[in-house]
């Protein structure tokens, strides 16, 4: 992912208004993060943890979607993550949901699907952020196939939040 900045983040949502936009926490240290070891950005929002933001390359510029974590249930099963298929246990993966861009949206419709609930997708599928044993099942895959396959779901995604 080519790197973006806090004005292009805030430009991008696609699924809240402008002055939300505005108001969301965006990550301080954007300067730093691994930007060719990242497929899209994902954040929580730090004082507000049931909020999450997720933003990809589209074209020439870029998407942003507000997400919101479900309530968990505090059960020790393991889930998948439906973008990496990275697979957690306990709290590791949450139900995140979006709000519908435009008229859907307004009228209170949202999609979701279960992410990494730290959305560090593209580490776990570089080797870049441990996870734990069993997390990463072995797959028939290339790691530049696999990308290609998160990449995939994560557009799917958003064809979803678009409508």
């Amino acid at each position: 992912m080519r790197p973006v900045t806090e004005r292009d983040i805030r430009a991008s949502f696609i699924n809240c208004t402008k002055g939300e936009a505005k108001r969301l926490a965006v990550p301080k240290d954007l300067a730093t993060r691994p930007w060719d070891d990242l497929d899209f950005l994902g954040w929580r929002d730090p004082a507000s943890p049931q909020r999450a933001y997720l933003v990809t390359e589209s074209g020439d510029g870029f998407v942003a979607v507000a997400l919101r974590l479900a309530t968990p249930h505090g059960h020790m099963r393991r889930s998948m993550c439906t973008l990496c298929m990275t697979t957690h246990s306990g709290d590791g993966v949450a139900l995140m949901t979006a709000r519908k861009a435009g008229r859907e949206g307004q009228l209170g419709n949202s999609v979701g699907s279960y992410f990494c609930a730290d959305l560090a997708c593209s580490l776990y599928l570089r080797g870049k952020k441990e996870v734990e044993p069993g997390g990463r099942l072995h797959e028939s895959l290339t790691p530049e196939e696999t990308i290609e396959r998160t990449k995939a779901n994560l557009n799917a995604f958003l064809v979803k939040v678009t409508g």
